[in-house]
């Protein structure tokens, strides 16, 4: 048996439907699609969303409040107490520092150092933001802050 020789089982196909082509095909005139109205017509029929005149669904639902706003800056929080359990009294923290440790991937993401948890070394931070309460706590250390931007 070879690939030109394989042909479908009897009875597998069947011939395509060929309307319109005169009435000896038992397909000609209206070509099968009745005599009038919307079905007989090219392009004829309702839409996938059209639900019998209800108003559709996509029209019932309301919009999303809100907007996103496509001038934010995402800041990578980073807490004190994170800080207090992998650096060393006397150590800068930068973005440099921050990614050797394995605590941002990328040395040029912003990162902002929040104040979860307790801080016991005087660290020197450098970074793009701090809030408060990390700074009253890295100050209390006796740690410096130095905001970058």
């Amino acid at each position: 048996m070879n690939l030109h020789e394989l042909t479908p089982a009897p009875g597998s196909t069947k011939s395509r439907k060929r309307v319109g082509r005169g009435h000896g095909s038992g397909h000609g005139g209206k070509s099968g699609r009745g005599t009038n109205g919307q079905l007989s017509r090219s392009g004829g029929g309702k839409g996938p969303g059209f639900e019998g005149g209800q108003t559709p669904l996509a029209r019932r639902l309301p919009k999303l409040p809100g907007f996103n706003n496509i001038n934010r800056k995402e800041y990578l929080p980073v807490n004190v107490s994170r800080l207090d359990a992998v650096y060393e009294s006397g150590d800068v923290v930068n973005g440099k520092t921050l990614v050797e440790k394995g605590i941002i991937k990328h040395e040029d993401a912003p990162v902002k150092v929040l104040g979860d948890g307790k801080i016991t070394k005087a660290l020197t931070i450098s970074v793009d933001k701090i809030s408060a309460s990390a700074q009253k706590k890295i100050e209390a250390a006796g740690g410096k802050v130095e905001l970058s931007c």
